[in-house]
C-alpha cells in the first residue's frame, strides 16, 4: 500500500459566515462550518497536512476524505447519519432526527496492539489518524479552547498557596515548557491571575504566534534577560509573561541551578510539551529545521533520545518540588516518558487533575465552549452578557467572561468557553437556543465541550488519575458517555483513544449540539446538557466521592445502587 498523503490537494480552508445555508439545515451546516473552522489557518497549526494541534491531531485523514465529508454533509437529510472512521467517511445510514448527524471514532486500537509503532503503521498505510481530543471532533476553538481550563487551574493553585478562596498569582514566578496550540494558553491564563510567567518553547514561530495573538507579552532569545523581566514584574506583583526560545531539557535544570543558587525563586513549575508523543519532543542537541527529518528517518531512536531528554527535564521538575515550589504534571505524559528514559524518580509530583481540579469534576463542572456560526463577534457579546445574567451570582465565572472579552482574540469563528456544572449547563443552552429564536443573534450557536472533562473519559496519568477507589483506567466510563448523549439529542458525537496522553493512555468522548432556534433543538438541548455532565457526578459518586454523592442528592441525579425500595419507587 502506498504511504499515506496527507497534503496533496491542500488549499486554504475557511468556514462560511452570515446567515445562508450550504447545507440542508443548520444540523448539517453546524459540523459542516466546525470542520472547515478546525483547518482555518487562523485555528490550526499546520492545516496543509491537516494538523489542528498537538503535533499529529488531524481533523480528517486526507483532504479527498475532506472533500467527502464537506459534499456529504452538504446533501445530507435531516434523518440521516454520517460515520466517520479514523477521519474518513465510511457510511451514511437512515436514523431519525434525534439522532446525530455525525459519528466519529478516531485512532481506536485493541488494547495488545495500542502502542505508537502500531499506531504509525498504520497511519503510514493511510488506514487511521491520529484525532487528538477535539481535532478530530470538529469542536477546536483555537487557543482559547484549554484557556479557561488552564485559568480554572492557575486559580486553585492561587487559592492553595494563599489560603484566600479569592487569591491571586501576584508575587509569584511559574516556569513551564510548551507554547504550542495548547500550551499556548499557559501564559495568558497566569498573568490573568497576576502572576509572573517564564515559558520555554524550542520553536520561535510558536512564540511570536502567541504574542501576536496577546497570550504571550513578549519573546526573548537571551535567557538573563528573560529572567531579569519576569523578576522584575514579580517584584511588582503583576501579571507579565516572556516566552524564552530554548530546549526545557535544557533550561529547566539552568533555572534549577540558579533556584538552587538564590539567584531567583521559581514558586510554580509544570509543563505542556507534546512530550505525549516523543516524535513531537525535540531532544536536545537536534536543531527544529532537522527536527522532523531525523524523527521520520529513525523513530525508534528519536524516541529514546526524546525520553532520555525528558528524563533530564522531569528530574529538573522533582528536584525544583524538592527545593520548595509546587510542581505539577500538565497531562501530556512527560512523566511516564521520563520513565521510559531511566528516571526512576518521574511520578513524585501529582498530575493537575487529584491536585486541583478533583472537586470541581464531582460536581459535573467542566468546560462548556460555544461558537457563533454567524461569524459575528458581537453574538459572542450577546452571549457573554447572556451568561452573565443566567448566573449574577457566580462572581468567578463574570471575573472570567471579562477578563476573556478584553484579552482573548478570536481564532477563526468567534468562541467563548467558560466551566458551567451540572443543572447549569442545560439552563444556558436553552437560554442560547431563545437567543437564537428571538433573533437576538444572527445565526445558530454551537455547544460543545473539551473531552477533557468530569464524566467523558478514562486517563490514568490525567483526568482520572489516582481516583479514591482505583478504577483510574476503567474505559466503560468515556463510552458509557458517548452511547449516552448519542440517545440524548446530540448533533454530533465522537469517541477517540490517545488524545493529549498518547496511544495506550486513555479513551475519551466528545458531544456537540446546535442551537437552532426550534422547539426540537430546546428539548435536544435540555437532555444532552443534563446528562452529559450528569456522567461527571455519577462517575466520581460510583468512586466514592462524597462531594459527587452530595451534588447527587441535592439535584436528582438517579443512581440506583444509593436509593433506597422506596425511592426507586
Amino acid at each position: 500500500m502506498a504511504p499515506a498523503d496527507f497534503t496533496t490537494g491542500a488549499r486554504p480552508v475557511k468556514a462560511a459566515r452570515g446567515t445562508g445555508l450550504t447545507a440542508k439545515s443548520w444540523q448539517t451546516e453546524a459540523p459542516l462550518r466546525m470542520l472547515m473552522n478546525n483547518l482555518d489557518p487562523e485555528v490550526a497549526e499546520r492545516p496543509d497536512d491537516l494538523v489542528v494541534y498537538g503535533g499529529t491531531g488531524r481533523a480528517v485523514r486526507s483532504w479527498a476524505a475532506f472533500d467527502a465529508i464537506t459534499r456529504t454533509l452538504e446533501t445530507m437529510e435531516k434523518d440521516e447519519t454520517l460515520l466517520v472512521q479514523s477521519g474518513k467517511p465510511v457510511g451514511v445510514f437512515r436514523t431519525n432526527e434525534w439522532a446525530p448527524r455525525v459519528l466519529l471514532a478516531n485512532s481506536n486500537l485493541v488494547g495488545d496492539w495500542a502502542t505508537w509503532p502500531e499506531f504509525r503503521r498504520l497511519e503510514a498505510e493511510g488506514l487511521m489518524m491520529y484525532g487528538q481530543m477535539t481535532a478530530g471532533s470538529w469542536i477546536y476553538i483555537g487557543t482559547q479552547g484549554i484557556l479557561q481550563g488552564t485559568f480554572e487551574t492557575f486559580a486553585a493553585i492561587a487559592r492553595k498557596l494563599t489560603g484566600d478562596e479569592n487569591g491571586t498569582l501576584a508575587g509569584t514566578l511559574t516556569l513551564t515548557g510548551g507554547c504550542g496550540g495548547m500550551g499556548g494558553a499557559q501564559p495568558l491564563a497566569v498573568t490573568l491571575n497576576d502572576g509572573a510567567c517564564l515559558i520555554v518553547d524550542v520553536d520561535e514561530t510558536r512564540l511570536r504566534r502567541r504574542a501576536g495573538k496577546r497570550y504571550l507579552d513578549e519573546v526573548e532569545t537571551d535567557l538573563d534577560a528573560a529572567i531579569a523581566k519576569v523578576l522584575k514584574a514579580k517584584e511588582e506583583r503583576r501579571g507579565w509573561s516572556v516566552g524564552y526560545v530554548g530546549n526545557a531539557a535544557e533550561v529547566f535544570p539552568e533555572i534549577l541551578r540558579r533556584h538552587k543558587a538564590g539567584e531567583l525563586t521559581v514558586d510554580i513549575v509544570t509543563d505542556q510539551t507534546s512530550a505525549h508523543d516523543p516524535l513531537s519532543y525535540l531532544p536536545e542537541g537536534i536543531s527544529v529545521a532537522e527536527w522532523h527529518r531525523e524523527a521520520e528517518a529513525d523513530p525508534e531512536g528519536f524516541t529514546k533520545k526524546a525520553q532520555a531528554s525528558m528524563a533530564r527535564h522531569v528530574q529538573a521538575m522533582v528536584e525544583f518540588q524538592d527545593a520548595g515550589a509546587e510542581v505539577f504534571d500538565y497531562g501530556n505524559s512527560i512523566r511516564d516518558e521520563a520513565r521510559k528514559g531511566g528516571y526512576e524518580r518521574a511520578f513524585e509530583f501529582p498530575g493537575f487533575v487529584p491536585a486541583y481540579i478533583r472537586p470541581l469534576f464531582c460536581e459535573g463542572l467542566g468546560p462548556f465552549r460555544w461558537v457563533a456560526l454567524s461569524g459575528d463577534p458581537e453574538d459572542i457579546r450577546v452571549t457573554d452578557e447572556a451568561i452573565k445574567e443566567l448566573f449574577p451570582e457566580n462572581k468567578h465565572l463574570h471575573r472570567w467572561i471579562d477578563a476573556a472579552q478584553e484579552r482573548v482574540e478570536f481564532e477563526g469563528l468567534p468562541a467563548r468557553i467558560c466551566w458551567l456544572g451540572y443543572g447549569e449547563r442545560a439552563k444556558a443552552g436553552l437560554l442560547f437556543n431563545q437567543l437564537v429564536k428571538d433573533g437576538k443573534v444572527k445565526a445558530p450557536i454551537v455547544i460543545g465541550r473539551d473531552h477533557l472533562d468530569s464524566g467523558s473519559v478514562a486517563s490514568p496519568y490525567r483526568e482520572t488519575e489516582a481516583m479514591q477507589d482505583g478504577s483510574d483506567a476503567i474505559a466503560d466510563w468515556p463510552m458509557l458517555n458517548a452511547l449516552l448523549n448519542t440517545a440524548s439529542g446530540a448533533t454530533w458525537v465522537s469517541l477517540h483513544h490517545g488524545g493529549g496522553v498518547g496511544i495506550g493512555r486513555s479513551i475519551h468522548a466528545g458531544q456537540v449540539s446546535v442551537a437552532d432556534g426550534t422547539d426540537l433543538a430546546a428539548q435536544k438541548l435540555e437532555r444532552l446538557l443534563t446528562n452529559d455532565p450528569g456522567m461527571g457526578v455519577i462517575r466520581h459518586a460510583d468512586a466514592g466521592y462524597d462531594r459527587a454523592l452530595e451534588v447527587a442528592r441535592e439535584r436528582g441525579v438517579r443512581i440506583p445502587m444509593q436509593e433506597t425500595a422506596s425511592e426507586a419507587r
